[in-house]
């Protein structure tokens, strides 16, 4: 199969990791950014070339993924187009609606080549330092065409997001913003709001935080995300995230109504329900396929982890990938292992001989 020249414009920390994904599939993968130390760094992580200028770095692609900041997207996508008259070009910005109008306005000669994307992946860290080829495994990468997208181009970005291991989804670029205003936007908020919270509260009781455990922990995660890359986001899908607030809002009220009005028979089934939800999406594929995650209570001590993958290595279990979360709760943190599927079933029995417990997830 031929290797698709691919550019990534913005090697932030989604930037890097597309491109790495590409390079790891085969492709020839080129990058640049407007600060050209962040470009380098990226490159020597990434294992693809930095180019000088955007010029340089599109003239010659199959394919370009844009992405930079959401303020300069649709301008840098305009660019793009312009500078690469062979290339499809895409974008990685969370909100889809202005990005796609903008660059059918701007660049009305060019917009057939253009299909607004988004690949749901990423963390709370940003940089290339940050970046890794796991981002995009098996993660939903939307596809936003539109009624004047050339239907050449929406096949070929498909086919090079599949090979690169995500699963491309189409989507009508409104609707793209209304579910991830739910979804991806409003935990932002509710992260933001409930650690600001306990922040303030903080001035007058000092040991709150000493407090905190897991679920406070894992709650707020998102709370360390880049500020003005959120605030950007937030703000460009302003009236998809607002009226997700105000349904939220609304919940949390229903639900402080009928903790006040002692209504213990609706409070346990809000719970239920709200259980019942949750598992079933746990239950849904979240990894790629031919692997499975092993989750393992650890406790916070020297050489615990050591033994956990000592362990491993003897029964001949290779670990795909490893995260750990740690908690101050109880002096133990969990780690989250990536294992080949067909060797999921050794690997528990090997932890729990080893006095670990470990859950199968996926």
């Amino acid at each position: 199969m031929t290797s698709t020249r691919v550019a990534v414009v913005g090697t932030g920390l989604v930037g890097t990791s597309i491109a790495m994904a590409a390079v790891r599939a085969g492709d020839v993968a080129t990058g640049w950014d407007a600060d050209p130390a962040a470009a380098a760094r990226a490159a020597e992580r990434g294992g693809f070339g930095a180019a000088p200028t955007l010029l340089e770095a599109v003239r010659e692609a199959d394919l370009v993924i844009v992405a930079t900041p959401i303020a300069t997207l649709a301008a840098v996508a305009v660019e793009t187009l312009e500078a690469a008259p062979r290339a499809v070009v895409s974008d990685a910005g969370s909100v889809k609606g202005p990005i796609v109008a903008d660059v059918a306005r701007l660049a009305p000669a060019h917009a057939a080549r253009f299909v607004g994307g988004h690949p749901m992946g990423g963390s709370e860290r940003s940089g290339p330092d940050h970046a890794s080829a796991s981002v995009v495994d098996d993660i939903v990468w939307v596809l936003t065409p539109t009624d004047g997208t050339d239907p050449a181009a929406v096949g070929r970005l498909e086919t090079w997001v599949r090979s690169i291991g995500a699963r491309p989804v189409r989507m009508d670029a409104a609707r793209h913003d209304r579910l991830v205003g739910f979804v991806s936007h409003l935990p932002q908020v509710a992260a933001t709001a409930l650690m600001g919270l306990v922040a303030d509260e903080e001035a007058d009781e000092p040991e709150i935080l000493l407090l905190a455990a897991g679920g406070f922990r894992d709650l707020t995660r998102l709370a360390a995300s880049n500020p003005g890359l959120w605030s950007e986001i937030l703000l460009t899908n302003r009236e998809a995230i607002v009226d997700a607030i105000d349904l939220y809002v609304g919940r949390l009220t229903r639900l402080r109504d009928l903790i006040g009005g002692e209504a213990a028979e609706e409070v346990r089934a809000a719970f239920a329900a709200a259980k019942a939800a949750r598992l079933t999406l746990a239950a849904k594929p979240q990894v790629r396929s031919g692997v499975a995650v092993i989750q393992v209570p650890i406790p916070d001590r020297p050489g615990a982890l050591a033994q956990l993958t000592a362990a491993l290595g003897e029964s001949g279990v290779n670990i795909e990938d490893l995260q750990i979360v740690h908690s101050h709760e109880g002096g133990r943190g969990t780690v989250h292992l990536t294992v080949a599927a067909t060797a999921a079933d050794v690997a528990a029995t090997t932890l729990a001989a080893s006095d670990f417990d470990p859950t199968r997830l996926a």
